[in-house]
């Protein structure tokens, strides 16, 4: 855990991610990343010499998913809990029907995450992305658009005056799934018909086969980005 608290306090720190009396909402969805993240903050805010709140926000998107684990991690944690039922996997799978429904749940959920943020009076919303979510974007970004680009560890949205931080942006996927099984979090099963069948999917494996062949490729690509060589990060949102 404390290599946890590690990576997330650094990426704070260097990015000056949280003020004083900050009121910071996370996106919990159930998985690793999201838990992780709340797990990290909520151990951080006992000792982190600029006070803040926290609140968690899970958005049950239609498919029969149980989010009381997390409602009792949370509880554990002394973190308010805010689950906000959406219609979003009827209006995508039945009502529109999508064949290509993952960029239109993306938008959606961040809209329906924002807002209920705001509810809360929150202006600063936690976002559970890492390192390998960087590399991913960065190389979706690349063969699909012909751009080179990825999200930033902050993002202002002057639209809804609230800011996005990804205070995960230097922990690996292969460290947060160790910290999830070790400390047992109550990972929810995504039963989204599209999981493991999107490009990002198709992404994730490609850079572990370029990992494979080229060990370290990872890491150069994430300094790369981080230090401007190919753009640095930038706005996907």
């Amino acid at each position: 855990m404390q290599k946890l608290l590690s990576f997330t306090r650094r990426a704070i720190d260097d990015y000056n991610m949280i003020n004083e009396n900050d009121h910071i909402t996370v996106g919990v969805s159930g998985g690793k990343d999201s838990l992780a993240l709340l797990y990290g903050l909520a151990k951080l805010r006992v000792f982190y010499p600029k006070p803040f709140k926290l609140s968690a926000v899970t958005l049950d998107m239609g498919f029969g998913m149980d989010f009381t684990p997390v409602e009792r991690l949370c509880d554990e944690l002394g973190v308010e809990y805010i689950l906000k039922h959406t219609d979003i996997a009827d209006i995508i799978f039945n009502i529109r029907k999508e064949s290509n429904p993952c960029s239109l749940c993306a938008k959606m959920r961040r809209g329906a995450l924002h807002d209920a943020a705001l509810e809360t009076g929150s202006h600063k919303v936690a976002l559970g992305h890492h390192q390998d979510d960087a590399l991913e974007t960065f190389m979706l970004s690349l063969i699909y658009e012909g751009r080179i680009n990825c999200f930033s560890p902050v993002t202002y949205l002057d639209r809804k005056d609230i800011t996005l931080i990804r205070p995960m942006i230097y922990a690996p996927e292969n460290f947060i799934i160790g910290v999830a099984k070790k400390y047992e979090f109550p990972v929810v099963r995504n039963r989204c018909p599209e999981d493991k069948r999107s490009k990002r999917e198709y992404v994730k494996n490609l850079i572990k086969s370029l990992e494979k062949e080229n060990p370290g490729f990872k890491t150069r690509l994430f300094t790369a980005i981080e230090g401007g060589k190919v753009g640095g990060f930038g706005e996907f949102l």
